[in-house]
């Protein structure tokens, strides 16, 4: 099964201020969306808390230390790696792990993948995406492009070496 970090990080690491994203990207967002689409999602509370709702088509696994945490839609796991196994044992082929920042932390030795949509902006922010060592993470795709709003950005794909 693929383990597979998905986020848009800035220049500087930033990947959100306030439980919201820096910038305004619906070209990422739709990225997201196809990508993400039919497989778990995994995300911490706060990243779960701040989706505009829940999202169609994607279980929503929730990692949170609170044992009597409930929302609807979702589901709550004590741990990443309990998370994974649950959807190892229903036969996912892929899991997404969506945030926030510790989560991508502690996900990074489990993750075989990382789509990252690095965007050409250094904004303020309180959540940042881990230091990875590109010893370990392998660029193999990088696709440039431009938003309407003028904001350069690129859809890369590393693979765990």
């Amino acid at each position: 099964m693929q383990v597979a970090i998905i986020s848009a990080v800035g220049q500087n690491r930033v990947i959100g201020i306030n439980n919201q994203l820096p910038w305004r990207l619906p070209e990422d967002l739709k990225y997201f969306k196809a990508l993400t689409m039919g497989c778990p999602m995994i995300m911490g509370r706060k990243t779960f808390e701040s989706l505009p709702g829940l999202l169609p088509g994607r279980p929503h696994w929730v990692i949170t230390h609170n044992a009597d945490w409930q929302a609807i839609g979702a589901t709550p796991f004590s741990s990443i790696q309990a998370a994974i196994d649950a959807a190892q044992l229903a036969g996912h082929e892929r899991v997404f792990i969506i945030g926030g920042g510790e989560i991508y932390q502690q996900s990074l030795a489990v993750a075989d993948t990382l789509y990252l949509t690095e965007v050409a902006l250094s904004p303020e922010g309180d959540a940042y995406f881990p230091v990875f060592d590109s010893a370990i993470w392998q660029e193999v795709s990088r696709e440039q492009h431009v938003a309407a709003n003028g904001i350069e950005y690129a859809f890369v794909r590393y693979n765990k070496a």
